[in-house]
């Protein structure tokens, strides 16, 4: 292979490369992104768990104070 040969792979090596890095660096930052909404989620899901425990009452009446249908 000529010198030329070599220049032109080496080129289109550093070429490549260069958009591996720049995807890489996209991917990484998107990573970064859902990780921060995963937890932003996992706290929302744990505040409105807590807030489910302790509420006290139901909107579901007991049997015993349901009135009964129309028809009986």
């Amino acid at each position: 292979m000529e010198l030329s040969e070599f220049e032109q792979r080496f080129e289109q090596l550093e070429t490549k490369l260069a958009y591996q890095e720049a995807t890489i660096e996209e991917l990484n930052q998107e990573v970064r992104k859902q990780q921060l909404e995963t937890d932003r989620l996992k706290e929302h899901l744990r505040l409105m768990t807590e807030r489910l425990k302790t509420h006290q009452t139901s909107i579901i009446a007991p049997l015993s104070e349901e009135t009964p249908p129309p028809h009986y």
